[in-house]
């Protein structure tokens, strides 16, 4: 499949690219995609949180009233979780919510996230670019060219730009990443894809094995 390659100010250029249908043409997995995304937002959980079960609350263990004839239900210690201040019962506690998945599973989960983003026309390759300096108002001008301003974009460089990184990062719904760093959960909840055409190269290597 050919993609047209546009230049930072939106314009179509006279040069075309041909993508890889191993990485961009392939019949999406499903199911991959949804152990890809679910091990991602399971990493970026910090696992920290904890309770107080009954043995962790401070107070007396002693029995706060007699077994029988009180007309009510029996209890034992205050600590009891039924009560007002007591423990909890199967409270959370630290855990590691990390689980490992196999390279090949999350490699097809990225291919076929690309794929429909292709399907979609939600992909989009420009020239590569550089910035003289970091400047908001010059990323808005490239969001405005290609109508994604207020609309959640991803663009994807070959290399580290810091120029480019600084001028995006105080917009919303905006993120910049290498394209060695790309991960199908980010490709997904994007509404548009922006490859610089260098960055399809690293893709092509990463993916089309």
């Amino acid at each position: 499949m050919e993609l047209v390659v546009h230049t930072k100010s939106g314009k179509a250029t006279d040069k075309k690219v041909v993508l890889d249908d191993s990485v961009f043409g392939i019949e999406p997995n499903d199911h991959a995609i949804y152990l890809d995304v679910k091990q991602y937002l399971a990493n970026q959980r910090q696992g920290t949180h904890d309770s107080r079960e009954r043995s962790d609350v401070a107070g007396s263990t002693r029995k706060i009233k007699r077994q029988k004839g009180t007309g009510t239900a029996r209890a034992g210690d205050i600590k009891n979780p039924l009560f007002r201040g007591g423990g909890r019962v199967f409270g959370p506690h630290p855990r590691d919510y990390n689980f490992k998945l196999n390279k090949k599973v999350k490699r097809l989960a990225r291919k076929s996230a690309l794929s429909y983003k292709v399907k979609d026309n939600e992909l989009v390759v420009v020239e590569d670019f550089k910035m003289e300096k970091p400047k908001t108002k010059d990323f808005v001008d490239i969001l405005k060219a290609f109508d994604q301003l207020n609309k959640k974009t991803l663009l994807v460089l070959n290399e580290n730009d810091e120029n480019i990184y600084l001028s995006a990062r105080n917009i919303q719904k905006v993120k910049v990443i290498k394209a060695d760093s790309l991960n199908t959960y980010d490709i997904l909840n994007n509404n548009k894809i922006i490859l610089v055409e260098s960055s399809l190269k690293t893709i092509n290597e990463l993916l089309g094995k």
